[in-house]
């Protein structure tokens, strides 16, 4: 099973896609993915249902969150009102260790994404702040990377013993899978998602494609 666990749609405030779109182009340009999880900014979006588009176009459409840190900004997985109610999604200087440990505490998972990019990615941080506690999982591989980004990710987590995700980062539909996750066994759901991301049976993988 193939997700792009890393993309954003009209719902975010620099997305220009919407979630149909990215289902159409899947398909009609043969995407090697087999669903793709809405990580909107700052926030959780919970009014879109998108179960009729994924019967509709054979696809898993899952809902996660990217938020913002002093390490910079971290995909959360496993969205519940409880952990909604553990901290303020919105807030652009959220410690990542309340992040890190509301997750624990409330069965999600946080992964630090492009953690390679300037600014806004872990690596640019650790100087000033050093190594964070409790960071398992990273973003090897976006599609939205330049330069050697992509590659100082993965020099951290080869450092740091991190296991790697992939994401493409899409905020226009062609975008869309440039980056994904392999996982060994199906996912339906966003339980099912954080269950298989609590195990280590996935890799990161970047997708060849035009566009």
């Amino acid at each position: 099973m193939i997700l792009d666990l890393h993309a954003h749609s009209i719902k975010s405030d620099d997305g220009r896609a919407k979630v149909q779109n990215y289902c159409q182009w899947i398909k009609t340009r043969n995407i090697a993915i087999d669903g793709f999880v809405l990580t909107e900014h700052r926030q959780f979006d919970d009014e879109s249902d998108y179960s009729p588009l994924a019967r509709e176009h054979g696809l898993t459409i899952l809902k996660g969150a990217e938020v913002e840190t002093e390490y910079g900004h971290v995909l959360v997985f496993g969205v519940t009102p409880e952990l909604r109610a553990a901290f303020d999604f919105a807030d652009i200087h959220l410690p990542l260790a309340r992040v890190l440990e509301a997750c624990e505490t409330h069965n999600a998972v946080a992964v630090p994404c492009h953690p390679g990019r300037k600014r806004v990615g872990m690596a640019a941080h650790l100087e000033e702040f050093g190594i964070p506690g409790g960071v398992r999982i990273v973003e090897v591989y976006n599609g939205g990377s330049r330069g050697d980004e992509d590659q100082v990710a993965q020099q951290l987590a080869d450092e740091q013993n991190y296991l790697g995700i992939g994401g493409s980062d899409a905020h226009i539909v062609s975008h869309i899978g440039r980056c994904a996750t392999e996982f060994s066994h199906p996912i339906h759901n966003e339980r099912e998602l954080v269950e298989a991301l609590q195990g280590s049976d996935f890799k990161a993988l970047k997708l060849a494609q035009e566009d």
